[in-house]
């Protein structure tokens, strides 16, 4: 009580009550803005936190961060472009609702869910942060690189009609994440002699291609114009548009419940993140689900596991940050960086000494999730005015978007082309039936699968067997192998069980 008093005097000043309400205007635009990662958004955030006091600044950029999270997942829903990486797995469900003629109620999940998980997440970071941090410690290298392929082993549940090319998906977005220079080695691999690719393929661009740009080749071959938000008109009329009630809400509780729960602890280990979290949160309630044909045909538990888990996430990631001054993430190493060059020393005593920074950060993502599902909405109004334009001029708009997004990453035109061939891309693979989806997940978790397996096999001196027999490895593959197998696996059952009965 005597840290939640102190949170309360820091937030509830009306100058810091003003920032944090800014910091969540800025997140939710920017994260509704392709290109604009959660990560670019806090650095975006931080020129306005250079005359501010340390404990004010951490409330203004977790205010950024939390908000960007929930911005990327509005034009993923309305446009079925994600704002932000880890609103990728909330097009699967979003954006059909919304062509459904329910684009309210499809938002109205997302920013409920969001608001709730980011809540839970703040919650469990103020009650329980030394022990969760003390328990990430424990995983290393083998450790992480079996929670990278328990991300990896949902592929087969993304499309389970048609297993065989969602896995090539995957390989092939594996396959792209090796391009540039080995993390270890540090020699050039698949470059071609191309400096551009020195760095390695780049998510964002190729993220931003695969979706809008894929997104505006399809809109455009179909010569269909998207609905205005406020008149979005059910495509028949027993279909109604409102936000979602209570009672609708309470009948998605254990998904909420379950994502909000994977969130906070996927967040909590380092290198994880949002992204990871709210696919496998996706990918659970698929599998969990006594109806996994509804999912991608605009589910509502589909849309919520989603928003959950990447707002859990953003908890979760600040438990190691200020419990051991160890980064959770791209967002929380930003903030961490702010933070030392303003003279606060990061590592297991500032808990003792600083309390403040704990208590301040907890209200202030309270504070930050409710002011969020009301600016959400006015964004998301905005955005709807935008969809009653003839998609000749739409189309256009988007593509200029995204073309700055792409060369905004790192001033680059070699990001533009990247997002050009990942669009053609990507409207080719929709085309023939492969998952787009895929290999973005293959292209984000490839670089960590690769360079964490490797510093797991040198520290074991190259024996392999050391490295899946250490306990929470073991465990963690064994559950990755049967997610991995089990979409497979399952139908064969199914038909012996049939043969038997006949």
């Amino acid at each position: 009580m005597e840290l939640l008093m102190m949170g309360l005097e820091v937030v509830f000043v009306p100058s810091t009550l003003v920032l944090i309400f800014f910091g969540t205007v800025l997140g939710v635009i920017f994260g509704a803005l392709p290109g604009v990662s959660a990560s670019m958004a806090v650095v975006l955030g931080l020129t306005f936190t250079y005359g501010l006091d340390p404990v004010t600044s951490i409330a203004f950029l977790v205010a950024v961060y939390c908000a960007a999270i929930t911005g990327g997942g509005i034009t993923a829903i309305l446009f079925k472009i994600p704002g932000t990486p880890s609103s990728a797995p909330t097009t699967f469900d979003g954006h059909p609702m919304a062509q459904n003629g329910q684009p309210m109620k499809a938002l109205s999940i997302s920013l409920f869910c969001s608001a709730l998980g980011g809540i839970a997440a703040a919650i469990a970071m103020f009650l329980i942060s030394p022990q969760l941090a003390t328990a990430a410690l424990k995983f290393g290298p083998s450790e992480l690189f079996a929670i990278s392929f328990m991300g990896l082993s949902v592929l087969t549940a993304l499309d389970e009609g048609n297993v065989l090319k969602t896995l090539i998906s995957g390989l092939l977005g594996l396959w792209l994440a090796t391009v540039g220079m080995d993390p270890i080695g540090g020699f050039a691999r698949f470059t071609w002699g191309n400096s551009t690719l020195l760095s390695g393929i780049e998510m964002i661009p190729v993220m931003i291609g695969m979706f809008a740009i894929t997104q505006v080749l399809k809109e455009t071959k179909e010569r269909s114009k998207i609905e205005e938000l406020d008149e979005a008109g059910p495509k028949n009329n027993t279909v109604e548009d409102k936000v979602i009630s209570m009672k609708e809400l309470w009948n998605i509780k254990g998904t909420i419940a379950r994502s909000g729960v994977m969130g906070t602890i996927v967040g909590i280990l380092p290198g994880a993140g949002a992204t990871i979290a709210s696919f496998l949160s996706y990918t659970s309630e698929v599998k969990l689900s006594k109806h996994p044909e509804t999912f991608g045909k605009g589910e509502p538990r589909g849309i919520a596991a989603s928003e959950t888990a990447n707002n859990a996430a953003t908890g979760g990631s600040m438990v190691p940050l200020l419990s051991l001054g160890i980064p959770g993430g791209n967002a929380a190493a930003i903030m961490m960086s702010a933070l030392v060059m303003k003279g606060v020393q990061m590592g297991p005593l500032l808990l003792k000494t600083q309390p403040q920074y704990l208590s301040s950060v907890f209200v202030s993502m309270i504070v930050t999730n409710i002011f969020m599902v009301v600016v959400s909405f006015a964004v998301a109004k905005v955005f709807g005015k935008i969809l009653s334009i003839p998609y000749s001029i739409l189309g256009t708009v988007i593509i200029l978007l995204a073309t700055i997004g792409s060369f905004a990453l790192q001033n680059n035109t070699g990001n533009v082309f990247l997002m050009i061939i990942a669009g053609i891309i990507g409207f080719a693979f929709s085309k023939f039936g492969f998952n787009n989806a895929a290999l973005i997940l293959g292209l984000v978790l490839g670089e960590m699968i690769e360079s964490n397996l490797r510093r797991a096999i040198m520290i074991e001196q190259g024996n392999v067997i050391n490295v899946f027999t250490k306990p929470i490895t073991a465990v963690l593959m064994v559950i990755s192998l049967i997610s991995l197998l089990w979409p497979v696996v399952k139908p064969l059952i199914s038909k012996n069980k049939a043969k038997i009965a006949g």
